[in-house]
């Protein structure tokens, strides 16, 4: 792991059979989250987070403002963002340091569950919006989660109020094959899947999230040296 102690939620049986081993990480330890490049299998996303809670209901984690992180760009260094959308995804790419930016987000995450919902603050701590980002259910692994982006995303305002985003890069993913026509299918499902969770407003958006504030004595997490490894296990 990362930083910080696991804890056991499950024993094997008395029998000796093999029992689902669920471990999970103390309040306060650091971990990285991260996101495997589309199409390939190299990290290209790596954050070192706080773990706010982690139990077999929940993974919540704070991405504190000015932590080091690694993000992709073009091979020539220009922020993936300012490439035209037709060329953004086939011209060759690198990774870079860099720091985040903000007011700090909390990530929540429900195991097996394809995507996560992330808070963000105006500063004040005036809650801005939930932010839904479609990806593969994360991973987890003794120094952290993984997981895939999947381009797109929803937004969901303090009033309830919703809509889709970045639907033009989610089509180009597919017109540049990194997404095949089952893949997207999935997403769109996935996505629908949350709007309906949006409409009852269900678990997280109303369970009072956006009232919480990260414990002043935390210190901020460092990036690594080894963020791009290999996990040596890997469970759902």
């Amino acid at each position: 792991m990362a930083d910080g102690e696991a804890v056991s939620a499950a024993t094997e049986t008395e029998a000796g059979s093999p029992a689902a081993r669920a471990r999970y990480w103390a309040p306060g330890s650091h971990i990285l989250w991260r996101y495997r490049e589309n199409g390939g299998r190299h990290v290209h996303i790596a954050r070192p987070v706080t773990v706010v809670r982690d139990d077999a209901d929940l993974l919540a984690v704070w991405l504190a403002p000015g932590t080091e992180c690694v993000k992709p760009v073009l091979a020539d260094g220009t922020p993936v963002h300012l490439e035209p959308l037709a060329s953004r995804y086939t011209k060759p790419r690198a990774v870079q340091r860099d720091r985040w930016f903000g007011t700090g987000v909390l990530k929540l995450a429900r195991p097996g569950e394809p995507w996560s919902v992330w808070l963000f603050w105006d500063p004040g701590w005036r809650f801005k919006n939930w932010y839904v980002n479609l990806e593969e259910p994360l991973t987890r692994w003794e120094g952290g989660v993984d997981s895939e982006d999947h381009f797109l995303d929803i937004s969901v305002q303090p009033d309830r109020t919703w809509h889709w985003r970045d639907e033009d890069e989610f089509a180009q993913a597919q017109r540049d094959r990194l997404m095949d026509a089952r893949l997207a299918e999935r997403v769109r499902k996935a996505g629908r899947a949350a709007v309906a969770e949006i409409g009852a407003w269900g678990s997280p958006f109303a369970d009072g999230w956006e009232n919480w504030r990260p414990d002043p004595s935390w210190t901020v997490p460092s990036l690594p040296g080894n963020w791009d490894r290999t996990p040596a296990h890997v469970s759902s």
